[in-house]
Parts: structure tokens; C-alpha cells; sequence
């Protein structure tokens, strides 16, 4: 008894310090748009300035992938979380302490690769931290975290952090970013070490040819082109349609939708997670309800805008958690630094190629149709996900020819 209680205490706190980390994979990339006016007045900024405070560090979240893949290695899971957790709070914090517009630059640079490099640390560091039972609701747990960082940032940063900052937006992103250096200290208090026998590993780099990864990492830059997309052209598509009026409201219930989906995650967790049905299901809800976003008008094309983030979040939380759940420490951050390297440079690209194609044609919808037609392209993929056995335990099982 004194054990399970011990074990509880032990996963508890675990949970808990995962969904922090995961609040700080989206937060200080969020807390830009609502500040973006501000800086953008006192730094002189031009429009494109002010819109790469939030794509350029989405961009590094892409090119630094592999750098975490190979910190993992160096240095280990935990270590390698916590030093890029330090680092994402110190260039945060540090934009607030620019002059120009190179150093902003700079800085929002170094704070993207360092989220890239806490993306797969997380995932590698879940099959040390808990027993497999657990992997599926530690995923959705800092998943949970991630999706609450992108809520609270765009959202509580003018209403609650303003006021408190004196209306300083310097001081603001200080407040928002300082904190993170507590959690990357709080890291290194667990103690259970699970597989902890298990070989190091010398490879850092994922498998190209490996099809599961190739699958979950279009999946992945399906999914999130849906909403990153939809998140950058909603103004444009609902001013063409003479509904710009609507847009606080959903862009407001848009992004409070992808919280729903993680909450729903939590308790779905250990049934989905490792099943191709709720993939499929997802996706083609989410490529379902874009669709009708696109051809239909008013409040109900907003609310099926809604329905599309919410499948879209139930979608990534599934993609995420699969690596950790199938396989060992190194071999998950591995997989997990190549469908991140896949995806988010699909969820870069298409978006831009979107907007490309509502410049030539002059109409806002091609941007969405260019998305949502890349999106419908990976159903296959997901049909033919093949999910190999859980088997945390014996990983060589799942290494299907990739040495």
C-alpha cells in the first residue's frame, strides 16, 4: 500500500510537470499577436516584421527538430528538455530587452529552435518517467499543456499580464517567460527511472526510409496546415464575405475549441491512442468540417470552422502520442524528430502556397481550398497506417529493418 500510494505521488507529480513543459511549447510563440501592435510601434516594424514574431518561430519549430534528436542523445532526455526549457525562457525574455529589429529577429529565431528541440525530448523522456499504462495519458497530458499555452498566451496576455506589467510589453514578455526557468529546475526532481538498463544509443538521426514516419509526418503537416491555416486566412476569407464582424468571436471559440479536444484526449487517451480508427476518424472529420467552412456562410460555417480545430486537436494529440507508446526512449525521439521535421515544414509551406493562391486568383477561399485539399490527400495515408504492437518492453520487436 505504501508503495502504490508512493508510485501515485510519483505519477501525480510527473503529470504535473509535463503539462508545464508543455504550456511553454506554444506559449511565447502566442503572447507575440496580442503584443505585436505595441512592439511593432516602438521598434518601427514593417507588417512582415511583425508577422515573423509568430511564422519564424513556428518555421524553427521545422529546422530544429533534428538538433533535439541529437541533444537527446548527447545528453539525454531529461537534460536536454530542461537546458532547452532554460533557453526558451532566456530568448523570451530576452525580446523584451531588443533595440532593433535584427536582435528581435535573433532572439525569436533561438526561442523557436529551442521549442524544436522540447518537442521530441518530451516523447523520449515519457517511457523513462512512466510505465506504459501511463505513456498514452502523459502524452495528452502535456499535450493539454501545449494547447492551454496557445489559449492563455493570445488570450490573457492584454486583459490579465498588461495590467500587472504597468502596460509595458517588455515587461510582459518577462513575466510570461521567467517562470519557465523554475519548471526546467522542477525537471530534475523525479527520481524513477524507468528502462533504465536499456542500451544507449549512438544514432540521432531518424530513419528516412522508415514508412511510419513518412505517414505520421504528412499526417502531422496535415493537421496542422488545417490549423494554422485557417488560423491565418480566417479574416481574409470572412472580409470577403462581408463577415468580418464575426471574427473576434471565432477565432475566440476557434482556438478554445483545440483546449476541448485535448480535455477530451485526456480521457480518451489510453482507449485511442495506438488505434488507426480514431486517426481516420479525426482527419476526416476535420477535412469534413473545412469543407463546409469553405461552402457554407454566417454563424454555421463558423461553427463548423470550430468543429474543424477540435478534430484537427484531437488529430495531433494522436499523432504525438504515438511514438512513446510503441517504442523506447531513444527510438521515440528518433520517429519524433522526423514527423516533426516532416510536418511542421508542411504546415509552413502549404499555408504560404495557400495564401500564393488567393493572391493569383484574387479570392480569399483558394487559400483555404489549397489547404484543405492537401489535408483531404493524407486520408489514404491514414487508411493505411500501420500501427505495429505496443510492446514497450521488448522495442526490438518494432524496429522493422531501421539500424
Amino acid at each position: 500500500m505504501h508503495t502504490s500510494a508512493r508510485n501515485i505521488g510519483h505519477d501525480l507529480g510527473v503529470l504535473s510537470l509535463l503539462w508545464l513543459a508543455g504550456l511553454y511549447l506554444r506559449l511565447p510563440i502566442l503572447v507575440a499577436p496580442p503584443l505585436a501592435p505595441l512592439i511593432g510601434e516602438e521598434l518601427a516594424l514593417s507588417q512582415t516584421h511583425i508577422g515573423a514574431l509568430t511564422t519564424l518561430p513556428v518555421f524553427m519549430l521545422a529546422v530544429g527538430a533534428l538538433l533535439g534528436s541529437l541533444l537527446i542523445m548527447r545528453l539525454g532526455a531529461r537534460n536536454a528538455l530542461a537546458v532547452a526549457l532554460a533557453l526558451v525562457a532566456i530568448t523570451s525574455a530576452a525580446r523584451g530587452a531588443t533595440i532593433g529589429v535584427a536582435d528581435l529577429m535573433l532572439f525569436s529565431a533561438l526561442m523557436g529552435l529551442a521549442i524544436a528541440v522540447m518537442q521530441p525530448a518530451l516523447p523520449a523522456l515519457l517511457p523513462r518517467w512512466l510505465t506504459p499504462t501511463r505513456i498514452a495519458l502523459g502524452s495528452a497530458c502535456y499535450m493539454n499543456g501545449m494547447l492551454m499555452g496557445e489559449f492563455i498566451g493570445a488570450g490573457l496576455t492584454l486583459p490579465v499580464i498588461m495590467p500587472l506589467a504597468g502596460d509595458s510589453w517588455r515587461l510582459a514578455l518577462l513575466i510570461w517567460s521567467l517562470p519557465g526557468l523554475l519548471v526546467a529546475a522542477l525537471l530534475f526532481l523525479p527520481r524513477r527511472q524507468l528502462n533504465a538498463a536499456d542500451p544507449p544509443s549512438l544514432q540521432w538521426l531518424p530513419s528516412w526510409r522508415e514508412p511510419l514516419m513518412w505517414q505520421m509526418g504528412f499526417l502531422l503537416g496535415g493537421t496542422a496546415a488545417l490549423f494554422f491555416g485557417t488560423n491565418a486566412y480566417m479574416a481574409s476569407i470572412l472580409e470577403q464575405r462581408g463577415e468580418i464582424d464575426r471574427l473576434a468571436t471565432a477565432l475566440f471559440w476557434f482556438n478554445l475549441a483545440q483546449v476541448a479536444a485535448s480535455l477530451t484526449m485526456l480521457a480518451l487517451a489510453e482507449r485511442w491512442v495506438a488505434r488507426r480508427g480514431p486517426v481516420i476518424f479525426s482527419l476526416c472529420g476535420a477535412v469534413l468540417a473545412m469543407l463546409l467552412f469553405l461552402l457554407l456562410e454566417g454563424w454555421l460555417a463558423v461553427a463548423f470552422a470550430v468543429l474543424m480545430s477540435f478534430f484537427a486537436g484531437m488529430l495531433l494529440i494522436l499523432l504525438v502520442s504515438l511514438p512513446p507508446r510503441l517504442f523506447d526512449s531513444g527510438r521515440a525521439g528518433r520517429l519524433s524528430a522526423g514527423n516533426f521535421t516532416i510536418g511542421y515544414t508542411l504546415a509552413f509551406l502549404v499555408p504560404v502556397f495557400g495564401g500564393a493562391a488567393a493572391d493569383f486568383t484574387g479570392n480569399s477561399h483558394a487559400a483555404g481550398w489549397l489547404i484543405v485539399c492537401f489535408a483531404g490527400l493524407t486520408i489514404p495515408l491514414a487508411w493505411q497506417l500501420q500501427i505495429p504492437p505496443a510492446n514497450p518492453l521488448m522495442p526490438d520487436l518494432h524496429h522493422q529493418g531501421n539500424t
